[in-house]
This record gives structure tokens, C-alpha cells and sequence, in this order.
């Protein structure tokens, strides 16, 4: 879930808990080792450059994103350990599906395609300048965790840490940021692959995207006060000019 956030003083940043940082690393690890489980096995090798590059590029990401959490919001952090009792339903099933499961059959394609040549090769040059959107992507997305307190795994209207609306960092721009980060690193990740094929859970991983950043900005709309006024200041939920 991605919320915006009033501009304010914050309260003194805390040392991280030593337990939450072992859980934050041990979940980074786990997940990194199912990426690469899931791109080498399905590929039959493991002397493929850009897969290594791409699981340590998300790898670093998730790195950057648990850091931020320990330090700023260290409440949120532990949540990601499971989910809030007062998580949207809605939410129960699409964050596991655009996170995860999805995810996972786009890194199962693009295995399959490095083994048998579907695509055939596609050019280093474009492979490498997938990162020209790659990285900005993921340092938007963590931006946007930084600037906002209340940037939870899933949706929920944080009412017990008195949550509000914001306009500072990236939601000066659109309403979504975070959503719109990966939602573009989604998006190229097939193409840093080498796989045209995996564009097509990749575009379902984007369609999830998108609904669930509909769902959430109508129940924002619904239920947290000032949010109605800042979709008058901030028209767009993802793209400036587009939607």
C-alpha cells in the first residue's frame, strides 16, 4: 500500500531493532534465492549475466527499501512479516499476486525462453539501457517510501498511528509514486532479460498494478480526510498527463 503524507517534523530516528534487521536480511536473502532458483533451473544454466545483474539490482532495491523502513518507520518494517487484521480484502489477494506470484511466472518465461532461444538474442545495448529506466525506477519507488511514513506492504488506513494526508517528495507530482516505479521496472525487466516472451506476465504483473492503485485511491478518496483536496492539486495517480 501507497499512501501520500502531510509534511512534518518526524519523530528522532531510532537504532534498528537487531532482531528486525535479521529478519529484513533473511527475508531478502530467501527471496533473492527463489528469484535465482526460478531464472537458473528454468534457463538449465547458470552463465547468464543479465539474470545475475537483474537479481542483484532487485536485490539492492529491497536492501534500500528495508533500510529505509528500519530507520524511519521501524513499526512498518515488522509488518512485513504478515499482514494487519484490517487489510482490504481486496488487497489480501492482489498485493501476493503483483508481488509475487506473477513476478515469479515472468522470471519462469524468461528462463524458459534463455533455454530454447524463443526470442533469439536481443542486443546487449538495449539489454544495458533497460537501466537508464531500471534504476531511476527503483530510486523513485524508494523515494517515495522515504517522503511517506505510512508506506505499508499492504493497503489499510493506518488510523492507530494517525494517519493523514501528504503532499511532500514525489507525491507533489502523482498521487502513486511508488506504484509508478515499479510499475516501470516492471515493465523493462523482460527486456533486461532478453525475453519478449516474459512482456506477457509482465503486462499482467502492470494490470494488477493499476487496479490496485484504483482500488486504493478510491478508498483514500472514501475514508481519509483531505484526500479529496489533494487529488484537486495532484490530478494524477501514476503518469503526469495520462492517468
Amino acid at each position: 500500500m501507497e499512501t501520500s503524507v502531510l509534511t512534518g517534523a518526524r519523530p528522532r530516528r531510532r537504532s534498528p531493532d537487531p532482531a528486525l534487521v535479521l529478519a529484513s536480511l533473511l527475508r531478502i536473502a530467501v527471496f533473492g534465492a527463489i528469484m535465482a532458483a526460478v531464472l537458473f533451473v528454468s534457463a538449465g544454466r547458470t552463465d547468464w549475466p543479465m539474470a545475475w545483474l537483474y537479481i542483484a539490482l532487485f536485490s539492492a532495491s529491497s536492501l534500500l527499501s528495508s533500510l529505509i523502513l528500519m530507520l524511519e518507520v521501524p513499526e512498518l518494517a515488522a509488518e512485513r512479516g504478515g499482514a494487519k487484521s484490517d487489510v482490504r480484502a481486496w488487497d489480501k489477494l492482489i498485493a501476493p499476486l503483483a508481488i509475487v506470484y506473477v513476478p515469479m511466472m515472468m522470471w519462469l518465461v524468461a528462463g524458459v525462453d534463455a533455454r530454447h532461444g524463443w526470442t533469439g538474442p536481443l542486443a546487449t545495448g538495449l539489454q544495458l539501457g533497460t537501466l537508464a529506466i531500471a534504476v531511476p525506477a527503483i530510486l523513485l519507488a524508494n523515494w517515495a517510501m522515504k517522503s511517506n511514513p505510512f508506506f505499508s506492504l499492504f493497503f489499510r488506513i493506518q488510523r492507530e498511528r494517525g494517519h493523514h494526508v501528504v503532499t511532500s517528495g514525489p507525491y507533489r507530482y502523482v498521487r502513486h509514486p511508488g506504484y509508478a516505479g515499479g510499475l516501470a521496472f516492471n515493465l523493462v525487466s523482460p527486456l533486461m532479460l532478453g525475453s519478449l516472451w516474459a512482456l506477457i506476465p509482465a503486462a499482467a504483473v502492470a494490470g494488477l498494478i493499476v487496479l490496485r492503485t484504483a482500488l486504493e485511491d478510491g478508498a483514500l478518496r472514501a475514508e481519509l480526510d483531505g484526500y479529496v483536496d489533494y487529488t484537486r492539486r495532484v490530478r494524477y495517480r501514476l503518469l503526469p498527463g495520462i492517468w
